[in-house]
């Protein structure tokens, strides 16, 4: 319908609410006189303005501005605060637009740089709201996050509160329920693909979690609160302390929950601030229900959808006030892991490990899973015992320093005791070897663990200057005989693979080529020659060769590791003395197929380490963790371009793999310094990894979105920037940069 030139001249152009019953602004009163329909859903005079309504959360009252398109955001919200002429601190107050699920918060934009016109309908809420978090050891605590910073910003804010160091170690995720193992993520959302994504406001936000959120899994169960009203901040908050942690009706002893049986409901114990992370309480039967256990490695894959995307917000992620959220180790590169100053992080990596073995999240051989069932056992013993200071039998840093001087300066010795100024040290010995041999899919099915000893040879190998040399004997060494092959160990993958009972030691080796990594192996004869190889290796793996005064402390280290997995011939305790539910130590795998023996192996790889206080079991329960094989490997399930069959992409802290999804077996290995670039279409949701070499790896991700892939890839590339010599303060930009995925 045409305007004429006297309804102008009136002032008022009147356009009618949608169909679907919104009421006018005032209780549906009539439409201001001479006004017309426009097909909108607001009310534009004369002058240009028009009425834009705003909701304000804290006091659930609506409130109309008369405003025009150039007011910018900062305009808006004095204007507001005008209206309502209420004296409080509105300063931590931020304008949400729900519809658009952006914030608004270039406070110098314009309504009309934002799109905002007389349809709209926008918040003014807090930015800091409460959020309940889940830490690795499971224990909730409520926190007051920003949820108008991007997360990896909350995060590390959050963090330093709790007194983690290193808070770009972590990150957030959604719970997930146990029927987000059972289908991809490509299979739920993809089919909804957005048509137009670019950096600016137009469009769609990018939220990589919309799976997640859609399912309801944020939600508390007992409500069926709408988006809307998740908003709504409640009149009457919990009573807690002033600060961001606010544990309210939370106690750590509770897990969350305000009443336990058998505790009295006040006091409800010590808050997070008077027992702190260093210590954690045993996990209700509530808060491992939300544990899921992953029955193959297509399920393992399907557990990354959960993670927030780290340069969104996370109120733009579908999260929203008294919501819960996982916080985790996301990645595995734990830096200056110190006991003397992360006593808390320790535990709570600790925590995070201990919960992977035992819902099989990571795999383990049975002779591990005894170890890590004793030092779980030995933690457990020694949490109520005096633990030494760090005071008492602390050096001088100086002292230290000198040691340490005096140590680089003498050097160190090969295993033959060997240390000459003219010379570099080298290594030597006959040993079984076994090389992987074209690496395709159907030769990798065939694990070479199953070989038997004619399928190794015998050769003789000399480890000197980072490179391992072969020769078919000791003479044609000495000689400088025919060279075989030579490997250079520099940026080689070192895995051991040891299996006591049956006396094997062997190693593997992923050797850095042209096709991607060449698989290697070696079977040792005696624990000391495996000890020395496997500690030459992992050196050399780091650019330190056998002068290295490290060299020794490491073969020591991996001696003192075998003999905690050795068991005892008897306990060390009573097994009547102690009360022991076996299943709190063992994935249930293990429980199933040793049954009444557990309890009796447990107590017998309990005598290795019965000697060991607080921290050190847990610093070795770490690294026996970080020993595994599949250690630090984080899955997705993946379709490279031009296959016809899914198969997984492994992340790892300085390398991508290319693995089966049915065994899990490596098909093949790139590493990140043979990477020049990783870039994904938005629009497609390919990625595609540049290397060296100029050869492109493109493929589509289906258990997450591609967002995700990329931003453990950029992350990890960030981590292994850091440096004890380089300034320490944590650059969130560089962060960005690498994760976020735009140019």
């Amino acid at each position: 319908m045409g305007v004429s030139d006297r309804e102008l001249e009136m002032g008022v152009l009147y356009t009618p609410p949608p169909a679907h019953g919104m009421m006018l602004h005032g209780g549906g009163a009539a439409p201001p006189k001479g006004a017309v329909h426009s097909g909108g859903g607001g009310v534009v005079y004369g002058d240009g303005s028009w009425d834009l309504t705003v909701f304000v959360t804290d006091l659930q009252v609506e409130r109309t501005l008369r405003v025009k398109g150039d007011l910018h955001i900062g305009g808006v919200m004095i204007k507001l605060v005008d209206s309502l002429d209420i004296a409080m601190d509105w300063s931590d107050h931020a304008i949400w637009w729900p519809t658009r699920n952006i914030w608004l918060d270039k406070t110098r934009w314009t309504l009309d740089q934002y799109c905002v016109n007389a349809d709209t309908v926008i918040h003014f809420t807090p930015m800091h709201k409460t959020l309940r978090i889940q830490l690795p050891d499971l224990r909730y605590v409520d926190c007051t996050v920003d949820f108008s910073v991007k997360t990896f910003n909350s995060c590390v804010t959050m963090c330093r509160d709790l007194g983690l160091r290193h808070p770009e170690e972590l990150s957030m995720c959604k719970p997930l329920d146990p029927e987000h193992l059972k289908q991809n993520f490509q299979e739920v959302m993809m089919r909804r693909r957005p048509t137009h994504l670019t950096k600016e406001i137009q469009g769609d936000r990018i939220d990589t979690n919309t799976f997640v959120s859609q399912t309801g899994t944020l939600r508390p169960q007992n409500g069926g609160a709408t988006p809307n009203s998740t908003l709504k901040t409640p009149k009457m908050q919990r009573a807690s302390p002033q600060g961001t942690l606010k544990n309210g009706n939370y106690s750590p002893y509770s897990n969350g929950h305000s009443y336990v049986p058998g505790r009295p409901l006040t006091p409800q114990g010590p808050t997070v601030e008077e027992m702190g992370l260093a210590c954690s309480p045993p996990a209700t039967p509530e808060a491992k229900n939300t544990l899921l256990k992953p029955k193959s490695l297509e399920q393992r894959a399907r557990m990354n959808v959960g993670w927030l995307d780290s340069s969104l917000s996370i109120m733009e992620q579908g999260v929203r006030e008294f919501d819960t959220v996982h916080l985790r180790y996301k990645y595995y590169n734990f830096y200056d892991l110190n006991p003397k100053y992360d006593s808390s992080r320790i535990n709570q990596i600790y925590e995070q490990a201990r919960w992977q073995l035992l819902n099989e999240e990571v795999d383990c051989t049975e002779e591990e899973m005894m170890l890590f069932a004793a030092l779980q056992l030995q933690v457990a013993m020694q949490a109520n015992v005096p633990q030494p200071t760090h005071d008492e039998d602390e050096t001088d840093d100086v002292d230290e320093e000198l040691k340490k001087l005096q140590m680089t300066l003498e050097g160190g010795g090969g295993a033959d005791g060997y240390n000459s100024v003219t010379e570099d040290p080298s290594m030597s010995d006959y040993l079984q070897y076994f090389k992987q041999g074209d690496c395709t899919p159907c030769s990798c099915i065939m694990r070479p663990k199953r070989f038997t000893l004619k399928s190794y040879k015998r050769l003789y190998f000399v480890c000197k200057n980072l490179f391992l040399f072969a020769y078919k004997s000791s003479s044609s060494a000495r000689s400088s005989g025919d060279l075989l092959f030579s490997v250079p160990l520099k940026g080689c993958e070192v895995t051991p693979l040891v299996n006591l009972s049956a006396g094997r030691y062997e190693l593997k080796l992923e050797v850095p080529s042209a096709e991607g990594m060449t698989d290697m192996y070696f079977r040792f004869t005696t624990e000391q020659q495996y000890s020395n190889w496997l500690a030459a290796c992992r050196l050399a793996a780091k650019g330190k060769t056998l002068a290295d005064p490290s060299f020794e402390m490491e073969v020591n280290a991996i001696k003192a590791f075998l003999s905690m997995q050795a068991p005892a011939t008897a306990p060390a305790i009573n097994p009547a003395s102690i009360e022991m539910n076996p299943d709190d130590y063992v994935a249930p795998r293990f429980s199933r197929k040793i049954k009444s023996k557990v309890r009796q192996k447990i107590l017998e790889s309990h005598a290795n380490v019965k000697d060991l206080n607080l921290l050190e079991a847990k610093m070795n329960f770490i690294r026996a963790w970080q020993s595994l094989p599949e250690y630090g490997v984080s899955l997705f399930v993946v379709r490279f371009h031009g296959e016809r069959k899914d198969e997984l992409l492994g992340v790892a802290s300085n390398r991508v793999m290319r693995m089966s999804l049915q065994t899990g077996d490596h098909i093949k290995t790139w590493r990140y310094s043979t990477m020049k670039a990783w870039n994904v279409n938005w629009e497609t949701r390919h990625m595609m990894i540049q290397f060296e070499d100029d050869k492109n790896v493109i493929f589509q991700c289906l258990s997450a979105d591609c967002k995700v892939i990329h931003e453990f890839i950029g992350g990890y590339i960030f981590l292994s920037m850091r440096s004890k010599n380089s300034n320490q303060q944590l650059n969130a930009e560089l962060f960005h940069k690498l994760t976020g995925g735009w140019n």
